[in-house]
């Protein structure tokens, strides 16, 4: 497909006098290519086919998409990739290609609802104040010259994440609040 740019420079190169064949050659498109640009008034490519005819599909799409759902409802490590589709398919008598029925699937896909649960998760927001997570952990301190173990008491808020650490001697000693 031309770009913008491509069909500008058509443009000016005919301008200046350049014949159509040069300007096909130095561009390297078709002498068909630029005199249609140079006829139109377009300024942008435009791709104008709407619907896409299947000649060779046709007579199997309801084959694939047959194939297509009952390979949707086998366990995962039992389904056909789009080449097994393609395979089965070619077994019923396809003469088409690859490319064709890899782009049909996926067209049917995007078609369908979805089957299975859709993925969703709560987000964990708290109000200040209303939670925290707790635990205690065993530390070595040098107090007073004497290496002496210690509890920590590690406490973290939930809203804000902030963090509170206190030592204490041992475990059973109550918590000031």
């Amino acid at each position: 497909m031309l770009t913008v740019e491509t069909i500008a420079r058509i443009r000016r190169e005919h301008a200046k006098g350049k014949s159509i064949r040069a300007i096909a050659r130095s561009l390297k498109v078709s002498r068909e290519t630029v005199t249609k640009y140079l006829r139109s008034g377009e300024t942008a490519p435009r791709y104008e086919r709407q619907h896409q005819p299947l000649p060779k599909l046709a007579g199997f799409q309801e084959e694939l998409e047959r194939l297509i759902t009952e390979n949707e409802r086998r366990p995962a490590r039992d389904r056909l990739d789009y080449l097994g589709l393609f395979g089965r398919l070619k077994d019923a008598g396809f003469q088409g290609g690859y490319d064709t029925v890899r782009r049909y699937i996926k067209r049917f896909k995007q078609r369908q609802p979805p089957s299975g649960p859709v993925n969703a998760y709560v987000p964990l927001t708290f109000a200040p104040a209303e939670a925290y997570q707790f635990d205690w952990a065993e530390e070595w301190i040098i107090l007073d010259g004497v290496t002496t173990k210690v509890q920590v008491a590690h406490a973290r808020l939930c809203h804000s994440r902030m963090p509170f650490v206190a030592v204490y001697p041992r475990q059973t000693q109550e918590q000031p609040c």
